[in-house]
């Protein structure tokens, strides 16, 4: 299917609005973009027209884009844009443009998070987690003879020809 994936870095301009529904749980907010440009007769960077979409997240997405995003963090959105006409007051021509998540994040660029994975459901009820550490490769042979299986084994690099 031919779908408008698009990648949109801004602000979040409203409080993300979490709801728990029947077919699943979904946020949704507003996010402002504003683009930048260089204005040479007074040597600094202006503001350009600001462009808002609204954001809609689903599933884990949605629950944990409600408990990490804050009004006015800076946020990286990408998904399919939906670009909407609508009739209102008898007149046609409002617009609106959403932007169905896949993935957020916030803007590194412009200052640090934390992150912190979130445990599943059926995660927390089952048995204890694997040690799931980086192994020294120097001096740590394998946990067992199927974890070495599952890893790919390195194919030696064909010499030079000169």
């Amino acid at each position: 299917m031919n779908e408008t994936m698009v990648c949109a870095v801004g602000n979040v301009a409203t409080r993300p609005v979490h709801r728990e529904m029947a077919s699943g749980e979904s946020t949704r907010f507003r996010l402002a973009v504003t683009s930048r440009y260089w204005d040479r007769e007074k040597g600094t960077w202006a503001d350009g027209h600001t462009n808002f979409f609204t954001v809609w997240a689903n599933r884990q997405l949605a629950a944990n884009a409600a408990a990490s995003l804050s009004v006015g963090d800076p946020v990286i959105v990408q998904g399919r844009l939906k670009v909407r006409t609508e009739m209102r007051e008898g007149q046609q021509g409002w617009m609106s443009a959403d932007i169905d998540a896949v993935a957020i994040g916030h803007d590194l660029t412009r200052g640090t998070s934390a992150f912190q994975r979130r445990q599943r459901a059926e995660q927390t009820a089952g048995p204890a987690p694997r040690d799931r550490s980086e192994p020294n490769w120097e001096t740590e042979p394998g946990d067992s003879a199927d974890a070495q299986a599952s890893i790919p084994q390195r194919q030696p690099e064909p010499a030079a020809v000169t």
